[in-house]
């Protein structure tokens, strides 16, 4: 079965602002995104991929874009079923607001019991995404082979569950699993069993460094050291955000 490239969307305007965009429209890369997107090319270069499918919300198809200018015989297609969770009411608010929120909680800890108001379960998002990757593996091996390759561009929750269902771990245990913006995970699929090749793959180790510690002025502007709680769910992220490179990214899951 084939080799499937799951990509996260690049940096966008929602993660620096430590927003939940979710499915709401017009959410773009910014300008540090756009600069993950150019570089995808250089990355695939060396891979014989056979198709490119993509989330249709905007910062994935932005994301593709130079993919598919640098190769223009290269098919990309769009997939409903890959798109960001539906949280619903929740789409928009802020992560550090959301952070209050009662079931804010069941998200991390046990989320396969979590719906979003007005929106899907996260059981939901990932039937449906798992359900998308089973029938993409089936289309492009029979179109390309066996030992196809093909990238999927999608969202941070929707990536996690993917990989979870991949391991055969329950969606309790998904926000043990963490992929940055614009990172590579690689999942090769066999009749028997999925095997993970790569896990959020960037290329760089600079956002393992640890986030200096908030100076007293800083301390005292909010109580909040200033952050905001940007990272949302996740917890440390959005402290990281000052620095070049690093961005709220922590998925709600997502902020993605």
């Amino acid at each position: 079965m084939p080799t499937l490239i799951l990509v996260r969307h690049g940096r966008s305007t929602a993660n620096t602002s430590g927003l939940l965009a979710g499915r709401t429209p017009g959410v773009a890369l910014d300008e540090h995104g756009r600069a993950q997107a150019g570089e995808l090319p250089g990355r695939l270069d060396a891979l014989p991929l056979a198709a490119v499918v993509s989330s249709p919300l905007l910062r994935c198809r932005e994301t593709v874009e130079p993919l598919a200018e640098a190769l223009p015989d290269l098919p990309v297609h769009m997939e409903e079923r890959i798109s960001e969770c539906d949280y619903g009411e929740w789409s928009g608010r802020k992560l550090a607001e959301l952070s209050e929120e009662p079931l804010m909680t069941t998200v991390q800890q046990h989320p396969s019991a979590a719906a979003f108001p007005g929106g899907e379960s996260m059981r939901g998002m990932q039937a449906r995404a798992v359900e998308a990757v089973r029938e993409w593996n089936v289309r492009i091996e029979a179109e390309h082979g066996a030992d196809a390759l093909y990238a999927m561009c999608s969202h941070g929750d929707i990536i996690k569950s993917v990989v979870a269902d991949a391991l055969g771990m329950h969606l309790d245990l998904f926000q043990r699993i963490a992929v940055g913006p614009c990172s590579l995970t690689v999942i090769r699929y066999t009749p028997l069993r999925p095997f993970l090749l790569r896990l959020g793959e960037t290329g760089e180790l600079g956002t393992l460094v640890p986030p200096e510690p908030p100076s007293e002025e800083a301390d005292g502007a909010d109580g909040a050291g200033g952050a905001g709680g940007e990272e949302g769910p996740a917890g440390r992220a959005g402290v990281q955000e000052a620095a070049p490179g690093h961005s709220s990214d922590a998925t709600v899951g997502g902020g993605a």
